[in-house]
């Protein structure tokens, strides 16, 4: 009777380790491939990605995804939510930082902008403003402007960004899933902020609710700069500017001027001042009203009879590199100021 007892909680002990074994080991499958959320993706770019992970390095296999094409200063983005911090002591990768997201996954930015020009001047530090647009330490939101791209550390002369994904904080995976499935943003932003873009482009379609545009190039304020980004974007306009202004008529134009190759189809289309959302990043069809509308001989067109007067020229066409230096212009309200 004790031996049976004895057998009895035996067999019941072995049971329980060998479930609490599985259990763990699914825990780590889950975490290593399952925990691991659609990201966003890391550039505001339209470029491809291409599978290097696992490649030979000097210093081993190629623990992340480099990511190519991009020019120096285009926006790096945080993959999803959580929280940034700064590495700025190795040689190898330069100016860095690890993203600590919200579930668990840390992410790697390498090689980011140590440069004070567009040229390879190497002149700047891993500094904010320089390499980073937030805090060390700084939360963030998904899809928030967290650095710049850039050739530091041992990518001097090749701008790129290396790209590392780790489950649970553990050890690095291949990238190129995530990579593949992130949302590509038409815009960087902190959720719940104001902002207000401005879209180059072509018009292709206009009803009298909303009018459609092929970007070329887009901007944001406060802090922004004309970024090439090819999309395809759909704008809420109110009815009545929208018979008031003819966009049909624009619309028109810009197909000729695609017939023709030639670029007088082009316009700037300002959205109306917003807060950041998850659908307005993605540039979704609605989430954003055009308020104006400037065309390619510099007309000025009002699509919101409710909205702001427009930018004075200089923030209207200026190239400037959207730093830290950036002043609110005096269209956005006191209680529209993110800062």
């Amino acid at each position: 009777m004790i031996g049976h007892r004895t057998t009895a909680r035996g067999a019941l002990l072995l049971f329980s380790l060998a479930a609490a074994l599985l259990a763990c080991a699914v825990a780590a499958t889950g975490a290593r491939a399952g925990k691991v959320p659609r990201i966003v993706f890391p550039l505001l770019s339209d470029v491809p990605v291409f599978d290097n992970y696992g490649d030979a390095r000097a210093n081993g296999s190629h623990a992340g995804i480099d990511i190519e094409g991009a020019t120096r200063r285009t926006p790096v983005l945080a993959a999803e939510a959580g929280r940034v911090r700064w590495h700025t002591t190795s040689w190898r990768a330069g100016c860095m930082l690890y993203l600590d997201g919200a579930s668990g996954t840390t992410y790697l930015y390498i090689h980011l902008n140590n440069d004070r020009t567009a040229k390879n001047d190497n002149r700047g530090t891993c500094s904010l403003g320089t390499a980073y647009t937030v805090q060390d330490g700084a939360k963030v939101t998904a899809g928030q402007m967290i650095g710049f791209n850039g050739d530091s550390g041992d990518a001097d002369g090749n701008p790129h960004l290396h790209f590392e994904v780790h489950p649970n904080g553990g050890g690095d995976v291949n990238p190129l899933p995530y990579l593949k499935k992130g949302v590509r943003l038409l815009f960087p932003g902190r959720l719940g902020t104001r902002f207000s873009l401005g879209l180059r482009g072509t018009p292709v379609a206009a009803t009298a609710k909303r009018l459609t545009i092929d970007t070329t190039a887009v901007r944001w304020w406060p802090g922004g700069r004309w970024t090439p980004l090819e999309r395809t974007v759909t704008l809420a306009v109110d009815p009545e500017a929208a018979t008031a202004s003819r966009l049909t008529e624009l619309v028109a134009a810009g197909e000729r001027a695609a017939q023709s190759r030639k670029a007088k189809g082009s316009v700037t289309v300002f959205t109306s001042v917003a807060k950041v959302t998850d659908d307005a990043l993605r540039g979704d069809a609605g989430a954003l009203t055009a308020a104006r509308l400037r065309t390619a001989d510099g007309v000025l067109v009002s699509l919101d009879p409710d909205d702001l007067p427009p930018p004075d020229e200089s923030l209207d066409e200026s190239e400037d590199d959207g730093g830290a230096t950036w002043e609110p212009p005096d269209w956005l309200p006191e209680d529209g100021r993110p800062f």
